[in-house]
This record gives structure tokens, sequence and C-alpha cells, in this order.
């Protein structure tokens, strides 16, 4: 995104704000030559605006919400523009006032027109010209427009269809175009996405391409000879080169005024150092800032390629930073569309504490409304459910502990035809994965449809290739199936089929935020049926059970140091087979003395396991599950859920724990768990271990 002067973010608090938010102000002119970029800096994360709730808000910046923010954007005068897709499909800003106000759009749509009289369809990426025109990439539209400085909209390019065709302005065709820059010599540069090319539009209105091929790839090279793979955002540097944020390559490209395309970072070879870079901002010495989709982070790239997390690398992970633009002291502005906020990045002095600003998307955001409905037909009939979020999975190279479950599933049979549960707009640019693989999936809206053949019947025949197109390679074998960013489905809809998993995996919200899919409600989903708790066992820090008793108690030696404390436990819902275990939804613990009484700090259960929502970090399952959980290295298809109560995994947070023995008083006690499914069930039997202290 263009600036043409330097100016100065100035943080101001708002009363009743939920964090931080600043006004932009015009400051004194610059030095000659800009101050280099410090390298390797990390951010204090402030909220600009919105709640992290989706919805239809504009105002003060601490009570707007947004549906899908995507491109940010900020010209001269320290105004801020931001497109947000989604439901709303309009186009914001932010002047001095600190108030968001409508520039253009309302509803969904292609019309040209003035303020509210013009309509977009899921607007990406937007740029400024040195005029103060700001253009947008209209993806769901097919086109480019340009957005005055009075709200004047008009379509410059672009016959709102989806094609590929060279020409001028409405002749020509693009294929979901992303991302947009402007060169001082008005030239607009285009991210084609879904036609893997970069196109450029003269200022006359001539469409030419500048270069890529006619199928996905990555390759370097002139022109046409050159290939992409989605590439969703662009920027434009001081000497002429156009930066490419290459998304499914996983890699940053550079092309030179004359059409020659080179690899500056990653790609296919080696291994991965960036991880899906979707939104880009360059700086005047050529150091790059790139939105991760996969990870959830902003990274700085120095100009000699050496990549640091500036921030989102921890369990404040952003939901999908889709949009980036740097202000003139060199913080940045971040839309992350996934979580329905903006954010201002700025560098966190030494010995400075992050600030507590909330990320992502809030547990307060509107669950899809599927009014009962199953992935499966009959959709209000009931099926049977095989797996809950937070299970321990396992791989298939002998890891009984690789991965937390992230969702809920539901038995069919293969090549079972896969329905929406819920009307939605595909957001992500890369929407569906893992061809053929066995957790192949579809990302809709707010839910994700995994272990299903996107777009295909049993036969793998095309269901919808209207909707969701096959592409095959020059020897005619299917090489992957893309469903672009804007398309819309409605409950019913078919969106596969069933693949050799047998089951229909159900996620609901963006990577790290998922939440508890049992809370969308299922027509004829009960339980009634209580969990069962099968072993408690404390466990020494070398790993070891203790196991010596005395008079029916379990012998805990004070100077036992910190001890694990685990539960193995498991839960049925109403009609599933006997041998079907799921996970339980919390865990917790009480210690009590002889007498029954609580002991000091036990007084409620410690709740130290609650699957209200997935923790973003990798090594969870590790912390939530003792060694020994899973089926894996068991040979069998019961799974054993070994839960470790004395760490915490609950609310996206982790930590590890332990039961210091010197802190229990000399005598007798009990161990009192409390473990409990979704539907408020608790376990009532063999939930007591009775130990004595010495």
């Amino acid at each position: 995104m263009e600036r043409r002067h330097w100016v100065m973010a100035v943080a101001v608090l708002t009363g009743g704000a939920l964090a931080a938010s600043y006004l932009w102000a015009p400051r004194a002119p610059q030095a000659a030559v800009p101050a280099a970029t410090p390298l390797g800096w990390r951010a204090q994360v402030e909220l600009l605006a919105g709640d992290g709730v989706e919805g239809d808000v504009v105002g003060p910046g601490a009570q707007s919400r947004f549906s899908d923010p995507w491109g940010v954007a900020m010209d001269a005068g320290g105004t801020l523009y931001v497109a947000d897709a989604g439901d709303n499909n309009r186009i914001l800003y932010r002047w001095l006032d600190g108030d968001f106000h409508l520039l253009a759009g309302s509803g969904e749509g292609f019309a040209d027109g003035r303020g509210a009289a013009a309509a977009f369809n899921t607007p990406s990426g937007i740029a400024l010209d040195r005029h103060g025109n700001l253009y947008v990439a209209d993806t769901g539209n097919h086109a480019i427009r340009r957005i005055t400085p009075q709200g004047e909209v008009t379509t410059i390019a672009g016959s709102g269809r989806a094609g590929f065709a060279d020409g001028s302005g409405r002749l020509a065709q693009f294929n979901g175009p992303m991302g947009v820059a402007v060169g001082a010599d008005d030239r607009i540069y285009v991210a084609d996405t879904w036609n893997d090319r970069i196109r450029v539009i003269d200022p006359d209105g001539q469409v030419t391409t500048l270069a890529g091929g006619a199928q996905p790839g990555w390759v370097d090279g002139a022109g046409s000879q050159a290939r992409f793979d989605t590439p969703t955002d662009l920027a434009l540097a001081a000497d002429g080169t156009l930066w490419v944020a290459d998304l499914q390559n996983n890699a940053l490209r550079t092309i030179t005024p004359s059409g020659t395309v080179s690899t500056r970072l990653g790609g296919g070879d080696g291994e991965r150092v960036l991880w899906g870079p979707m939104a880009l901002a360059l700086t005047h010495d050529g150091v790059a800032y790139v939105g991760e989709r996969l990870s959830g982070r902003v990274v700085q790239v120095s100009p000699h390629g050496h990549v640091v997390a500036v921030a989102g690398d921890d369990a404040r992970r952003f939901a999908r930073p889709a949009g980036l633009a740097l202000a003139a002291d060199g913080s940045l502005l971040l839309a992350d569309a996934d979580g329905h906020r903006l954010h201002h990045l700025q560098p966190r002095q030494p010995g400075e504490p992050p600030l507590a600003t909330p990320v992502g998307p809030s547990p307060d955001n509107p669950l899809p409304r599927n009014q009962g409905r199953w992935p499966l037909a009959p959709q209000t009939g009931w099926h049977e459910v095989t797996g809950t979020l937070g299970e321990v999975r396992g791989d298939f190279r002998g890891e009984s502990r690789h991965h937390l479950h992230s969702g809920f599933d539901v038995r069919g049979d293969v090549g079972q035809t896969v329905l929406a549960i819920a009307g939605g707009k595909v957001s992500s640019p890369a929407s569906t994965w893992t061809l053929g693989g066995q957790a192949e999936g579809l990302s809709l809206d707010k839910l994700d449809y995994i272990h299903i053949k996107v777009g295909r019947d049993a036969a793998n025949r095309a269901l919808d290739p209207a909707r969701m197109q096959l592409l095959y390679d020059d020897a005619g074998k299917l090489e992957r199936v893309r469903v672009r960013r804007g398309t819309r489905f409605q409950p019913g809809d078919a969106l596969g089929s069933i693949n050799s998993q047998a089951h229909v995996h159900l996620a609901v919200g963006p990577s790290g935020y998922e939440r508890n899919a049992v809370r969308l409600g299922f027509a004829g989903y009960a339980d009634h049926v209580a969990p069962k708790i099968d072993d408690i066992a404390l466990l020494d820090g070398n790993g070891q059970r203790l196991r010596e008793t005395r008079d029916g108690r379990l012998v805990v030696p004070r100077d036992a140091g910190g001890l694990q404390l685990v539960v193995e436990a498991w839960d049925q819902v109403d009609g599933n087979l006997p041998r079907r275990r799921l996970g339980l939804y919390a865990l917790g613990y009480q210690i009590l003395d002889a007498a029954g009484r609580a002991l000091p700090g036990y007084e409620r259960p410690r709740m130290n396991i609650e699957f209200n929502r997935m923790p973003p970090q990798a090594d969870a399952v590790k912390v939530a599950y003792a060694e020994d959980s899973g089926i894996t290295v068991h040979g069998s298809a019961v799974t054993r859920f070994r839960y470790v109560l004395t760490n915490t995994v609950r609310d996206g947070r982790l930590a590890s724990g332990a039961l210091q023995a010197e802190e229990l008083p000399p005598g007798e006690h009990v161990i009192r768990i409390t473990a409990k499914d979704y539907s408020g069930n608790e376990a009532g039997e063999r939930r007591e271990l009775r130990i004595v202290a010495r």
C-alpha cells in the first residue's frame, strides 16, 4: 500500500475502550534520507478497532465491528482506509476524529456510484495513488475499482465475470483478484489470484499480463514462462521492482519492470521459512513485512533473507493476518480478518512488558446458524458422534500424542455426500487443502469440513464445477480443487463426499481458536451418559507411578517433590456404540482432609482442563495428556484418555504444573476428581483417591 508523505502515529486512550487506540496526524517533514529500518524488533500490539465479534457497526474504534477486514492503506493526511468484506462489502475510512466512516459500498453486488450507492463483492487488497484515489481488488466481482476522495466508485477494468483476457477496461477479465499496488506513474499492478498471474493496468485502461502462465506452479523466468501459485498481495519498491506474496508457494517473489520473475525467499526447495505469505508491506530500504496465513504471525524479512517474527508467534497468534500497511515511523497497521480486529504494531521498548491486548475472535462471536442440521442426510436426523474437541490423536508413525482433535466427528459411509450445515461465504484465499489425503478439507466461513473429497463425488466426478473448480495437469491428473474467496453456499448444498476416514470432521473457528462444535446443537443429539473414571494416579518427577499403600491408602512421601495427578476417564453419548469412547469436556480436582473438609486453596475444584476452545500451542497435547494416552501405542481401536490434571489447558492457555507433596499436611487426605462432559453430566463413581501424606 502506497504512502506519499511521512506521517506519525499518536496513541490516545479512548474512555471505555477495550484497548489502546490512536489517531494519525501530520508530522514535520522528514530528512531527505530516511533512517534505516531497524531489524529484529518485537511489537507492542495495540487494539485499533473491533472487539472480535463479527458485525456491522461504524463509529468509534472501540465500538466498530467488522465482518472480514482485509486490505488497509493510509493516505498523506493520516486517513486510514479498510476494505471490509464478508457480509459488509464496504470500504471504510478513519479520519482524525478517530471514528470510522463509510466511504463506499452497502451490501453485496456490483454497481458503480457514489458512497452507499456503490456495491462491492468481497473487496480484498486496496492501494492509493498519488492523487488520493483508492483502488480496490474487488475479488468476487473479478474487477478493479477506483474510489475518488469524494467516494465516487467506477470500474476501471474487469467484466464482472471470472476469466482471463487482456484488453481495454471492462473487456479485460480477471479471476478473483486479491492484491493491488499503484506506481508513481499511475500504472496499477494486480495480483490476479486464481489466474496465477500478475497483470498491469495502464493509465489509459489497457490491461496486459506482466508475468505468469496458465497453470499454477513455481518457476522463475521471464513473462509467461514464470509460474505463481495463488498470489495474494503486492508491494512496489522505489526502483520499480514489484514484490509478490506467493501464497501457495510459501514464497516471496520479485518482478523486474520488464517482467522477469525471481524468488526472493522461500519456495519448494529446502526447509520452509515462510508459512503461507498472504499480506505484504515493504519499506524504503527493502525490508519486507509478511502476514502468514498458516502461522498467524507477522514476520520481518531483512534484505539478506533473515526472518524474524514481529508478533503472533506464541499463544497470541493472529487469526488471519490479511492486510498490512506501513506507518511513517516504521510501525505497522494490521487487519486480522478472522479476528475481526484492526491492530497497531509498534516496537516494544527494552524491558517493556507486552500489553494484554485481546487478539483473535472473541469467544462471544456468533456461531454459525445451522438450526440443528448435520453435515449428512438426513440433516435433521440423528447421526453417530465419533469424536469431540480436545481428544488426543496420534499419527501414522507410532506417535500416540501427536495433536489435539480440533472438532466434532460425525460417522458416515465412505462416498456419502457431505452437505453444508449453514449458509456461508468462503473467506480464505486457500480454502481447500491436502487433495487426496486423509485430511482433505474445505473452509467455509467459520466452519471447516474435513475428511472429504472436496467438490467431488465418490467416483471423483465434479459436483459443482461453477463453484468448486477442478484443475488438471497436462497429463489429465487432478491437481487441485479451487474454491474462490467470495463464493457463497447455502444450507444443504453439496460440498463433497466422505473419503476413506468414514466420518466428517467439523471445526468451528480459525486455526488456534476452534470452539467446541457441540455448542452448535444438532437435531436428535443428546447426552445423558455420565463420564467414566477408570484410574487415578500420582506420578513422581521421573514419571513413575506411586504404588506404596498403607491401610488402603496411597502413600505420598512429603519429600517426593512435584507430583503429576493423572486421571483416565472417558465419555459416551446417547445412541453411540458401546465401544465408542469420547473425550471429556472439563476436569479438575480438590484435596480434602480426613473429615471431608477442603484444604486451603481447594475450596472449589481446580478445573485446570477445559476444552471450551482449542489451545493454539502445538505442544498442548503433551501438556493435557500423559505419555500412555492415545491409541497408536496400544495397537487397538480403544483410545485411552489419561489427563494430567495438575497441568492447565483452558481458555487458550497452557501451563505445566505439579502438586507439591511438601505442601500436604501430614495425615490422611482424599483427592476428589471432577470429570464432566459438555452436557453437564459428571462422573459419580471411582472419583476419589485416598492418600496418606508422611
